[in-house]
Formats: structure tokens, C-alpha cells, sequence
């Protein structure tokens, strides 16, 4: 059964046969209204046609068909007493309806079903009849219950605004556009409604965007927050490692330097022992010497004096003992020669230094690929773009703005313009290369000199041995050995770029105090054949040789 406050309904929409809300609902032509199956039952087990409520006989059996009104109104019902019985057992009873109440209700306010933007009420299920069954009020427009409904209603005309101006972008009604909004471009309130849904639609789809963009980037944020916490961990590691080993230097230097004088001064104090023996030694003989002469000087007997006399008076042995000193301090060539050790063995640690930077530098490592686009002519792409060597047969390429056209070059397809990069690039069996980065305005065309003013920060090879960095004016290095693989790093916002000998852990050459302001693309050029003595290529290595490195992380 309903609640109490719904016993109004249920009045109107009984059944009088099953006293229960109308099912399929139908009327006799009495007017009176049963449940369609009720109805039949009732029929069925009756000699002659009847209305079970007033008892009017009928000459034959009505056709019956189901009232859509009544029975919209018991399926409302029925919601409403379903709705009510669900929330109440989470919902004290004395608490009031939510939603939007009915405003002819005059003692308890029930919910409304609908809001009549007409009369400008809102209307429970017993006060929304009149608008179901009367003629007049049936072109009424019914819109779903809200609280707000004068907002529907034009504060000046006092009827439904039901279209929108789009001169002033303002919801007006029929009167409105006879008067201020004359002449305006107004078209029905659903029409705009449906043409802003779909600009809103692209809007969302948008901020979609906007949102799917955003959340990528704080996935990269997050991750670059972890990578750049690992290398932090592994430079502060490798620096550790290396005032480590300078402080055992140090610590070792200290420890010779105290035993050679510790061991000096032993040997003095044994040397000044023996001297202290032979001293007292000396004194107690001289000590002896002088109490026989105190003895013989006071006798009275003269022949006895003088028969001792010879063998007193004889020459004092003497050795000389003011000319010997106890010198325990440290030399000052000992002192120099612990310190230029010492020297030497930072020296050495200090020259691993190179190293521990391309140690930390590979960290960075990242993939590069050649851009095949950037190609000269007459340069051969392997097809996993990354090997490059020269062909003196060359290939027909569309002459795009992007390819070098007199000089054999070409470009990674990957581009950089923050953070730090590196990569290295094996150069074995090669006379001639030319290696760096280069950024991406750069002249492509016409005739290319290398140098930072022109964009190009290059280390370059040739006659096998002769090895320059492409300042202005070039600077010839001095190289311990022929390089077989070249790693570059480059740090964007610290404007370095550094080349170093992979295999031999040493540098070879910084570019420093540059200032970046462009996108920065990996350089090769494996350089023309030469006959053949230069016929080997370029090969880039991947990043899997530095990922699968343990130590590279190890942190």
C-alpha cells in the first residue's frame, strides 16, 4: 500500500473491483473505469453485461480499450509510491519531499510532477489533471518540475520565452520580437539549444584533449622526476667514488709521511743513546782521572809524586763531543719528495676524471635514427637508419628543403631543445668524419663552413690522424690515440657539448658557454671515399648496449 500522503491518489486511481491501482486500464461507456483484466473476470462469470459500479446494463459486450491517460497517470503513481517506499527506509518519516513541491497543495505539500510554464505553477499528480483532461488547458507546455520557473517566464510580457535573439544572445518570447527585439535575427529556443550542443560538443572534445594532454604531461613530469633522481644518485655516487679515492691518496701520503718520521726520529734517539753511553763513559773515566790527581797533589811525599807524576800527566783523550748534535727533524727534501708523490697520485686519480663523466653522461643516452629526408644524394642509409657511408654512384632524392645538396651530411630524425642528450657513433676503419650536432636553421644548400656562428658544433677527421674542432678558427687537438667510437653529450641549458673517446674513457674536445635557442639534431657525415680507404660507415649505437648495462644505473 502507498504511504498516507499518497492515500489521494490511490482514491482516484482504484480499481473498485481489485481495489489496487489501475492496471491497463478501461472504460465502460458509463464512464466508470476498471482494470482491463478485471473487467474481463468480471464479464466472464456474469449471464448478461453490466457496469460492476452502477450496475447498467449493456445490450452487448463493449469492445474495451485501455484509457493511455488513466494509465499514464497509474504508472506515475506507481513510481512515486515506489520511489517513496525505497527511500524511506534511509530517510527518516517526518522528513519533507525533495525535489520541487506542488504550489496548489494547501495542507501537506506534495512533489511535483510537472511545471506549467503557462500558468507559471508546478503541479502535483491531483492538480495536474485539469491539464490532462481539459481542452484549453491541454496546450498548455509542460516542462520537467523546477524550482526556478521564473526564470522561464519574460519578467517583462509575462509569457513563456520560447525563442532566443541571437543579436543579444538573450531568451525573449512571442511579444519580445514585436517590440525591443524587432527586426532581430530570433530563431525557437531548441534550435539554438541543439546548435550550442554541438559547439559545446567540440568544446569538450577539446578540453578532452586539453585534459588527455595534460595528464601525459604530468605522467612525463613524474617520470622525469624518477630519471632525474636516478641520475642524480648515480653522479653523487661516481663523485663520491672519486673524492674517495683522492682522500685515500691523501689519507695514504699522511701515513708514509708520519712513518718515515717516526722512523727518523728512532733512529736519532738511539744514535743520541749511544753517544749518552760513551758520554758517561768518558765522564766516569775523566771523574777517576781527576780524584787520583786531587789525591797525589795533596801528598807531602815527594818522591812518590813524582814517580806517579808521568802517569797522571799525559795527554787527555778527547773526541770532540761539542760538534755532536741530536737532529730529529724531518728534511726538507723528504718533506718534497712525500708531496710530489702525493702529487702524482692525485694526478692520476684526477685523470680518470673523464671517465666518471662518460660514465654519467651515458645515463642520457637516447635513440638515435637518421633522417633519410636530410640525406645528401649520395649518401647510403642502411635500413634500420642507423648506418650512413658514401656513395660516389648517389641516388636519385626529391631536392626537398631538408636535404643537404652539395655537402655529403645528414641529419638524426630526432630533434632536442632541453635537457641533456648523448649518443655515440663507432668511426673504426674511417680517414675522414665529420661528428657533432647541428641546429636545425642551419644552411643545407650552398657551400657549409663549420663553426657555433654558423650553427654547427663539429668534430671532424681528416688524413687519418689529423683531428680539429670546428671553432673559428679551427682547433687542431693532439689526440694518445685513434678514437674507434665517439660519444657526444650535449647539456641544452648548460650550453656544453663534449666529445670523448669511448673506448679509451677519454675526452677529446668541450664546446662550452654556448647559448642555444633552436632545436638541436644529431650531425654525421661519413665524408667522401677517397678510393675506397674510406669506405666504411657511420654506425650509431642503440640504446640497448647502455640499458642493458647494469652499472649504468647502479645506484
Amino acid at each position: 500500500m502507498a504511504s498516507t500522503s499518497s492515500l489521494l491518489y490511490e482514491e482516484q486511481l482504484q480499481c473498485s473491483i481489485c481495489l489496487d491501482v489501475f492496471t491497463d486500464p478501461v472504460s465502460t461507456p458509463c464512464g466508470h473505469n476498471f482494470c482491463k483484466t478485471c473487467l474481463n473476470e468480471f464479464w466472464d462469470t456474469s449471464s448478461h453485461y453490466k457496469c460492476p459500479m452502477c450496475t447498467l446494463d449493456f445490450p452487448k459486450r463493449p469492445e474495451l480499450r485501455v484509457n493511455t491517460f488513466i494509465s499514464e497517470l497509474s504508472a506515475q503513481f506507481k513510481m512515486s509510491v515506489q520511489f517513496k517506499s525505497s527511500s524511506s527506509a534511509d530517510q527518516p518519516s517526518n522528513q519533507e519531499p525533495k525535489g520541487v513541491l506542488c504550489d496548489s497543495c494547501n495542507k501537506e505539500k506534495l512533489e511535483a510532477l510537472k511545471s506549467c510554464l503557462d500558468c507559471g505553477v508546478s503541479l502535483c499528480l491531483t492538480h495536474l489533471l485539469p491539464h490532462k483532461t481539459a481542452a484549453k488547458l491541454k496546450k498548455h507546455k509542460l516542462i520537467d518540475p523546477v524550482e526556478n520557473l521564473e526564470d522561464y517566464i519574460c519578467q517583462k510580457h509575462e509569457k513563456t520565452l520560447e525563442l532566443f535573439c541571437r543579436d543579444d544572445q538573450m531568451c525573449v518570447c512571442q511579444f519580445c520580437i514585436l517590440g525591443d527585439h524587432k527586426n532581430h535575427n530570433t530563431v525557437p529556443m531548441e534550435e539554438e539549444s541543439q546548435e550550442k550542443k554541438s559547439h559545446l560538443v567540440e568544446t569538450q572534445k577539446h578540453v578532452q584533449k586539453m585534459i588527455q594532454s595534460r595528464q601525459e604531461k604530468l605522467e612525463e613530469l613524474k617520470q622525469s622526476i624518477e630519471l632525474n633522481r636516478r641520475h642524480a644518485n648515480m653522479e653523487k655516487t661516481e663523485s663520491m667514488k672519486m673524492f674517495s679515492a683522492l682522500m685515500r691518496c691523501i689519507e695514504k701520503s699522511q701515513t708514509d709521511l708520519l712513518q718515515v718520521m717516526e722512523e727518523k726520529q728512532n733512529a736519532n734517539e738511539r744514535l743520541a743513546q749511544q753517544f749518552i753511553q760513551e758520554l758517561e763513559q768518558e765522564i766516569a773515566e775523566l771523574q777517576k782521572k781527576n780524584d787520583e790527581m786531587l789525591q797525589l797533589l795533596r801528598t807531602q811525599d815527594h818522591l812518590k809524586f813524582l814517580q806517579f807524576y808521568p802517569f797522571l800527566h799525559g795527554p787527555l783523550h778527547n773526541n770532540y763531543w761539542n760538534n755532536v748534535q741530536n737532529n730529529s727533524q724531518l728534511s726538507i727534501e723528504t718533506l718534497r719528495r712525500v708531496l710530489h708523490e702525493l702529487q702524482e697520485s692525485l694526478n692520476k686519480e684526477i685523470l680518470k676524471l673523464p671517465e666518471i663523466e662518460l660514465k654519467i653522461f651515458q645515463q642520457y643516452a637516447v635513440e638515435v635514427t637518421l633522417d633519410p629526408d636530410t640525406a645528401n644524394s649520395k649518401l647510403i642509409l642502411s635500413n634500420n637508419l642507423k648506418q650512413v657511408r658514401y656513395s660516389n654512384k648517389g641516388q636519385n632524392a626529391p631536392d626537398n628543403p631538408e636535404r643537404f645538396k652539395r655537402c655529403v651530411n645528414v641529419l638524426a630524425k630526432e630533434g632536442f631543445s632541453s635537457a641533456r642528450f648523448y649518443y655515440d657513433v663507432q668511426v673504426r676503419g674511417k680517414t675522414a668524419w665529420d661528428l657533432g650536432v647541428a641546429r636545425a636553421s642551419i644552411n643545407r644548400k650552398g657551400e657549409i663552413i663549420y663553426n657555433p656562428k654558423n650553427g654547427y658544433w663539429i668534430l671532424m677527421l681528416r688524413n687519418k690522424t689529423d683531428y680539429k674542432a670546428c671553432e673559428s678558427p679551427l682547433i687542431p687537438l693532439t689526440l694518445k690515440q685513434a678514437p674507434q667510437k665517439v660519444g657526444v653529450f650535449v647539456d641544452y641549458n648548460e650550453g656544453l657539448v663534449s666529445f670523448y673517446d669511448v673506448e679509451a674513457k677519454a675526452h677529446i674536445y668541450s664546446f662550452t658557454g654556448q647559448t642555444f635557442t633552436e632545436t638541436l639534431y644529431p650531425f654525421f657525415s661519413p665524408c667522401l671515399n677517397h678510393s675506397g680507404k674510406n669506405s666504411a660507415p657511420l654506425i650509431i649505437t642503440s640504446t640497448e648496449h647502455y640499458f642493458s648495462t647494469e652499472n649504468i644505473f647502479a645506484c
